[in-house]
């Protein structure tokens, strides 16, 4: 069974808002065995919203529409639903009871504008929105079923928990669809494919195999299609095997999560602290640690030693190291994570410094060049990297390189490696 989302509203084609509500839904979908076949976004004009749901009847079994269903006269996909469907509008007594509640309980008069929002298609099922003031709609047209909800995020949310998603999971048609996600680090896309080419080339047909890459990182997703779920994950589970044995140390979790949560993950057990120290980063590093729930009970802090007075005053870099050999060297990095670790009294301590760009080179240290340091409980380890001329890419990749050191020190130095 194959499914396409429309996505209403000039906002998303202008690039004001980001399409979130599609990735989520498809993600939902996915796990009740119901593909995504597209995913379009088309403006708040009523031909190409009918253009749109045209061309998505020929494509998919099921059409999931959101966006456009607010009062004002700019959200017309109500109106032109009618017209696609042939039906006409309906005020329904319950969802505006729902409506002049809300009014009321904040105090606010309600206008005839607001009362627009308990219209619904005649054709349709409304799927009640206790989340807000625009309800869904299920409607059968032509033997397939069309779901439109609104396109604020955790009011389609709300709807697709509650009313749409239990009603597809007993559509027939179905077909078991089963992902299963490997994290690899320290390896390139193409290296990567290169070592687990005969792997991949072994695969039945029945089971892809994706690369998902950003800087520093490779996600494998392994998709079955099949008739028997637990086959499936069987199966799955197999080929994960066989990745997991020839990947060896660039291998780092059997589940589709980040690095960081696996490092929050691993430190939290075991009880131990980190910091960072962070030049050309600029606290990126931070900034992706304590974006998780629970890192305060890993993280102790961090500096932004941007300028070389701040290595030396906070982090105890000698001034000799910084004239000798300068802000962006292996001494000074070093010297950066044992200042961090006595600081912040920690086990552990990430320092990085490098030259992000776009300007900044010279012919001896081009802009790309970093060096990044780990002190641990048993002494520093320092490597340098030479990434691109890309200022953002330059800090992301940086910043995946880092923690692939402390990450591989933390194995290194653990007792307890699983």
């Amino acid at each position: 069974m194959q499914a396409e989302i429309i996505t209403i509203g000039d906002e998303i084609l202008i690039g004001q808002i980001i399409d979130t509500n599609s990735a989520w839904m498809a993600q939902h979908l996915n796990t009740i065995g119901i593909q995504v076949k597209q995913v379009s976004s088309v403006a708040d004009h009523p031909a190409d919203i009918i253009v749109a749901l045209t061309l998505a009847s020929g494509r998919a079994d099921v059409v999931l529409v959101t966006g456009g269903l607010g009062p004002t006269k700019d959200d017309v996909t109500k109106q032109t639903l009618s017209v696609y469907f042939g039906c006409g509008l309906r005020r329904d007594p319950k969802v505006l009871a729902h409506v002049e509640s809300i009014f009321s309980r904040n105090n606010r008069p309600m206008l005839e504008i607001n009362r627009r929002q308990a219209d619904v298609l005649d054709k349709s099922e409304v799927l009640f929105n206790n989340m807000g003031t625009a309800p869904g709609m299920w409607v059968t047209h032509k033997e397939k079923p069309y779901i439109i909800m609104p396109g604020v995020p955790f009011e389609m949310k709300h709807i697709m928990q509650e009313h749409v998603l239990p009603r597809l999971r007993n559509l027939e048609g179905r077909q078991p669809l089963w992902h299963h996600t490997l994290l690899t680090a320290g390896i390139g896309e193409s290296f990567l494919a290169e070592k687990i080419a005969d792997i991949e080339g072994a695969l039945p047909a029945h089971i892809q195999l994706a690369y998902l890459p950003k800087p520093g990182m490779v996600r494998l997703r392994l998709t079955a299609k099949g008739k028997q779920l637990e086959v499936l994950k069987q199966e799955t589970t197999a080929v994960a095997r066989q990745l997991r044995e020839r990947l060896g140390d660039h291998f780092l979790a059997d589940e589709d999560t980040t690095l960081e949560a696996l490092i929050r993950d691993f430190m939290q057990q075991r009880g131990l602290l980190l910091a960072t120290a962070e030049s050309c980063t600029g606290g990126n590093i931070a900034r992706l640690i304590t974006a998780l729930p629970g890192s305060s009970s890993m993280f102790e802090g961090g500096a932004v030693a941007y300028s070389n007075a701040v290595k030396q005053h906070l982090l105890d870099v000698k001034s000799a190291t910084l004239e000798t050999q300068g802000a962006v060297s292996e001494q000074t990095v070093r010297e950066m994570a044992l200042g961090a670790q006595a600081c912040f009294h920690v086990d552990y301590a990430i320092a990085v410094s490098g030259i992000a760009g776009p300007d900044g080179g010279t012919p001896e240290k081009p802009v790309g060049l970093v060096w990044i340091a780990v002190a641990g409980k048993t002494g520093v380890v320092a490597h340098q990297f030479l990434f691109g001329h890309d200022r953002a890419i330059n800090i992301e990749r940086s910043s995946m390189a880092a923690l692939f050191m402390l990450w591989r020190l933390l194995h290194a130095e653990s007792t307890d490696i699983n």
